[in-house]
């Protein structure tokens, strides 16, 4: 084993990757048998499998670190991570001008959660995760946040070491003090105030056994009212599995109630947690914990609805039935009826959709007006519907082109708050302000030297798919740059749940430019850049458009002379495991180096693991034939085949992960160790304080995008990243 292998010269490894033992299992599908080389690694007790682990990651960091350039890399990624005096998110404002928001300061590792009376009133610190207890030895995240609607009180849902694991802690926002209690499994949140100001709807996880089945741990899910000041275990369970007979929720179903400002009613919605459709019903809020709760029902799964919103008696909801690029509707939130409800905003070219991110959806209702969120050519923008019929329909001027998040407008106060982004300029909160019909800059984040990217293009093109489709592909580079297929070039993807990739900026692609690199990201079938329609056709039976769609964009690539295989590397994570995997065990001579993260590469497994079975209605189950023969299909991990020049792979998995269990990417790394004859390296990354990415500490996500720029940049033949004496790629 050497460390570089590189234009056939080589230096000593002094750290050398164990290898998996091979014991293959056979399965049998349908009448077709399957053999699994490396089923003993799905026991993440193994102690075996752990040695095995540890080894694999002590080898891929020596080689990591040895990597000349790394450091430096390092350091510039901290420099623009930290070149802000402060980055601001997830802002939320109340009446009387009351601002809640998370911000992680240049010298810290996490956000914290603040508490300002006014833009320029006095900034409170709330909760600083460094002093939670228990910490258990790993760091400690705020997953999400949500205040009591007179703003005193606040539910803050915490986890640790990215295991997403969250538990709920109240805080009080005069005292900064915790109320006292601790509510666990609390992963799903969904806290909903109830007008008292004192309690809370909450969805919440099973308490299950120690020898429960793994399968288990995400299904059976119920929504519970929690009392402040009391014990979690006196919480009365008010909906979801088993609690009502006429209200079917399956247990791989997400339950949650929803209430609003000024509003007498609560919303139940029902949803599989991974997109399609949602359940809805509506009940009096009064009526919630009695034996008997009159629930109306407003819609079922068939009809396709996405999200809802409410205003006096109207009820607002989205939906994509008989449009794919959905369409606003309204009924009677008293009396619900769609056959007859009213179409406020219909089916267009731009495709109405909200920030893909849980409880963001694309309806927002202020004090003034109904504000739709909705993606035009991967642009977002807002249009507001007026609740005075005075007023016409307009669009809400934005301060630039970009991508739209965080949207949040309270029904109790005008306007709304929003966060834009774009390929050039960094996330930044905003406030429109209906009178003045002008969005400015909250002022809560100070501008820094790193905001936007200088003497850069953007070049928005489509690549011809093997059917003839256009899939759009983006392209950034610096100005200048001449087309002769030298740069490394960083083709990015990842097409499932009807998820757009929407620009954004960051220290990663400042890094990676200022290197030379081109990058680029491919908006494939499976994704949702062009609404349903665009999601449907790389799902379940259609997946293989997803890759072959990324595969068409690595070829368009070459072909207009950005890039060479030789110089083309590709990055698939969490479900882009499943493109990216796949491309390189259809197409290995297409890429030089790929790396896949926290990925899907097992379909034919993943069904045995918590959050697999969750994941069935977007990709199938093995319990079918039909859902095998899909499955099996996009399973990168079964298309391996030895003796193949397979590209050099950098696979990175977090040991806390609850939504793809690190033996996939162990697994994965197994075999294509073993199936490899191009002498490329194939290396397994673990951070053992991490999962999924959600809660990854500042130092651990800098850490990882130079390990991923350092691996690339030396696979793609950059001249700063090579090991002395090893010549230059060809």
């Amino acid at each position: 084993m050497v460390l570089f292998t590189h234009a056939g010269r080589a230096q000593p490894n002094p750290v050398l990757p164990p290898v998996a033992p091979i014991r293959p299992v056979v399965d049998d599908y349908f009448g077709t048998k399957i053999t699994d080389p490396y089923r003993w690694m799905e026991d993440m007790k193994n102690p075996e499998l752990l040695h095995w682990m540890k080894g694999q990651a002590a080898h891929t960091q020596s080689v990591l670190n040895q990597i000349p350039g790394r450091r430096i890399l390092l350091e510039r990624l901290t420099e623009w991570s930290n070149a802000s005096p402060a980055r601001v998110s997830s802002v939320l404002r109340l009446p009387g001008e009351q601002y809640v928001y998370l911000k992680t300061n240049a010298n810290e590792n996490l956000a914290r959660l603040y508490f300002r009376p006014g833009l320029t009133g006095p900034e409170t610190r709330l909760v600083n995760p460094d002093t939670v207890q228990p910490t258990h030895g790993q760091p400690v995240s705020i997953s999400y946040f949500q205040p009591s609607w007179d703003g005193k009180l606040i539910a803050v849902g915490l986890a640790a070491g990215g295991s997403e694991n969250t538990y709920i802690r109240i805080y009080d926002v005069a005292t900064g003090r915790e109320t006292g209690e601790t509510i666990d499994r609390a992963r799903y949140g969904g806290v909903a105030w109830l007008p008292d100001n004192r309690s809370f709807f909450y969805t919440r996880l099973p308490q299950l056994p120690t020898d429960a089945p793994k399968t288990e741990l995400q299904q059976k899910k119920r929504v519970y009212r929690h009392v402040v000041g009391t014990s979690a275990d006196e919480d009365q369970v008010v909906f979801g599995y088993g609690v009502d007979p006429a209200i079917e929720v399956g247990p791989t179903l997400l339950p949650r109630l929803h209430t609003f400002a000024n509003s007498d009613y609560v919303l139940a919605s029902v949803e599989t947690g991974v997109g399609g459709g949602k359940a809805g019903y509506v009940a009096p809020l009064a009526t919630i914990g009695r034996p008997v709760i009159p629930w109306r029902k407003v819609c079922d799964m068939a009809d396709e609805v996405t999200d809802a919103a409410v205003h006096g008696d109207d009820l607002y909801l989205i939906t994509h039935k008989n449009a794919p690029r959905y369409q606003v509707i309204r009924t009677s939130l008293k009396n619900p009826d769609l056959a007859t409800a009213t179409v406020v905003v219909p089916p267009g070219e731009a495709v109405l959709s909200g920030s893909y991110i849980v409880g963001e959806g694309a309806l927002h209702v202020a004090e003034d007006a109904l504000y739709v969120q909705q993606l035009d050519g991967g642009l977002g923008q807002l249009r507001r519907i007026p609740f005075k019929k005075s007023e016409d329909e307009s669009y809400v001027a934005l301060p630039f082109d970009g991508t739209l998040a965080e949207v949040q407008a309270d029904a109790r106060v005008p306007g709304l708050l929003f966060s834009l982004t774009s390929w050039v300029k960094t996330p930044r909160p905003f406030a429109w302000n209906p009178t003045t019909r002008q969005a400015e800059a909250l002022g809560l984040q100070p501008e820094g030297p790193a905001d936007e990217l200088k003497n850069v293009v953007v070049r928005e093109v489509k690549a011809k798919a093997t059917d003839g489709t256009l899939i759009p592909l983006s392209i950034i580079h610096k100005k200048g740059i001449k087309l002769d297929g030298t740069h490394p070039t960083w083709l990015n993807g990842y097409g499932a749940y009807g998820i757009p990739q929407l620009p954004g900026n960051g220290p990663l692609l400042s890094a990676w430019l200022e290197q030379g690199g081109i990058y680029a990201v491919a908006h494939v079938r499976g994704g949702g850049e062009y609404g349903e329609e665009w999601h449907r056709a790389g799902y379940q039976a259609t997946k293989p458009n997803t890759w072959q769609d990324f595969i068409a964009c690595a070829e368009y690539l070459i072909g207009e002379k950005y890039t060479t295989p030789a110089h083309l590397g590709g990055l698939g994570i969490s479900a882009g495991g499943i493109l990216i995997g796949r491309a390189i065990t259809e197409r290995p001579d297409l890429f030089r180096a790929v790396g896949i993260a926290v990925g899907l590469t097992d379909m034919l497994r993943f069904e045995t693991t918590a959050n697999g079975v969750p994941n069935i209605p977007e990709f199938g189950s093995v319990k079918t034939e039909a859902g095998f023969r899909i499955l099996h299909q996009m399973s990168a991990y079964h298309h391996v085949k030895d003796r193949t020049n397979y590209p050099a792979v950098l696979l990175g998995t977090g040991i806390n992960d609850p939504r793809v269990d690190p033996w996939l990417m162990a697994k994965m790394a197994a075999r294509l160790q073993a199936a490899t004859s191009s002498n490329k390296p194939v290396m397994l990354r673990v951070d053992y304080q991490t999962g999924h990415g959600p809660g990854v500490t500042k130092q651990q996500r800098l850490a990882t995008y130079a390990d991923a720029c350092s691996f690339l940049l030396w696979q793609l033949g950059h001249p700063n990243f090579q090991p002395p004496g090893s010549g230059s790629q060809n």
